[in-house]
C-alpha cells in the first residue's frame, strides 16, 4: 500500500516547526531530509525515523519500511509539532553530513 497524498501533507505540517526539510517522492513513498540530510521517510502511511543512539531515549517501536529494508523507529506520536521537532533534531545530530 502506497502513502495517501493527505498524509503526506499532515506529516509535513507537522513537521512545519523546522526549516529545510524536504520531501522526495519514492516509488509511493517518500523521503524525508532535514538541512540536506536524509532522517526517515513516511512508508505506508506511517512516519519513521533512522535509528541512531541520540534517538533512542523516546523508547520508539522498531519497524521494517518495506521488505529488504533496515529497520527504523516507528514515530507513533505524530500529533505534537514539538516532539516531532525533538524527534528529528535529535535523529539528525548523530546523522553522517554526506552532503
Amino acid at each position: 500500500m502506497a502513502t495517501t497524498k493527505d498524509y503526506k501533507d499532515f506529516v509535513l505540517e507537522q513537521l512545519s516547526l523546522l526549516d529545510n526539510i524536504t520531501c522526495k517522492s519514492m516509488i509511493g513513498e517518500y523521503l524525508l531530509y532535514y538541512n540536506g540530510i536524509l532522517f526517515g521517510g513516511i512508508y505506508d502511511d506511517r512516519l519513521l525515523v533512522k535509528i541512531v543512539d541520540s534517538n533512542k531515549k523516546y523508547n520508539m517501536q522498531e519497524s521494517i519500511p518495506y521488505y529488504g529494508a533496515k529497520p527504523m523507529y516507528l514515530v507513533d506520536d505524530v500529533d505534537s509539532k514539538e516532539t516531532l521537532r525533538d524527534i528529528v533534531l535529535d535523529t539528525y545530530k548523530n546523522l553522517p553530513n554526506k552532503k
